[in-house]
């Protein structure tokens, strides 16, 4: 799998680190404690079309949201954390 970096062009996949689910938002401060336990320790394992955070370890250290698809590895669009973050 080959990862477009907006900043280092299209890099190896070996270059970069899967750091999560880029759709789980965090619970409000005085959310309740199941919110949380939820939020920390339980993740859906989609197949088919994803949005996850990765680390641009081996490059510009910089975040990215990835939008591809888990069963082919068919990445549709990359984009800066902190675009996604503005939007």
């Amino acid at each position: 799998m080959r990862i477009h970096c907006p900043y280092c062009c299209t890099r190896g996949v070996e270059e970069f680190t899967y750091r999560g689910d880029a759709t789980v938002r965090r619970p409000d401060l005085d959310a309740p404690e199941a919110a949380w336990v939820d939020y920390v320790y339980l993740r859906d394992n989609p197949a088919g079309p994803h949005a996850e955070y990765w680390y641009h370890a081996a490059g510009c250290h910089s975040w990215l949201v990835v939008r591809r698809d888990t069963r082919t590895h068919e990445i549709f669009s990359v984009q800066t954390a902190s675009e996604v973050s503005e939007a």
